[in-house]
C-alpha cells in the first residue's frame, strides 16, 4: 500500500510543479494583461493545489495533513476570487482585452 501511496503523491507532485512552471512561462510570454492574469491563476490553483495533495498524502492522517487540506480551502477559496476582481477592477478602469479580429473570407 505504501508504494501506492508514493506513486499518487509522486505524481500529484510533478503535475503541479508542472503546472506551477507553465503557469510561470504563461505570466511572461502571454501578451496582454488578462491573459497572463489566467497564467497566475493557473499557477496559484492548480499548480500549488496538485503540490498540497501529493504532500497531504505523504503526511498520512495527522494533523499536518488537516494543516494541508485548511490551507488549500483558503487556496482555492482565494484564489479565483481575487483574479475575478483584479480582472473585473482592471476592465472598469478601462483597460481593454486585447482582442485579434480575424479577416471576413478565412
Amino acid at each position: 500500500m505504501e508504494w501506492f501511496v508514493n506513486i499518487v503523491s509522486g505524481l500529484c507532485l510533478v503535475i503541479g510543479s508542472l503546472f506551477a512552471v507553465i503557469g510561470g512561462l504563461g505570466v511572461l510570454r502571454l501578451p496582454d494583461f488578462y491573459t497572463r492574469m489566467h497564467g497566475a491563476g493557473i499557477t496559484d490553483t492548480m499548480g500549488a493545489g496538485l503540490i498540497l495533495v501529493g504532500l497531504m498524502f505523504q503526511g498520512g492522517f495527522s494533523l499536518v495533513t488537516v494543516k494541508l487540506l485548511m490551507i488549500l480551502c483558503v487556496l482555492l477559496t482565494t484564489s479565483p476570487t481575487a483574479s475575478h476582481a483584479l480582472a473585473k477592477s482592471a476592465l472598469h478602469f478601462g483597460l481593454e482585452p486585447r482582442v485579434v479580429e480575424k479577416e471576413a473570407g478565412s
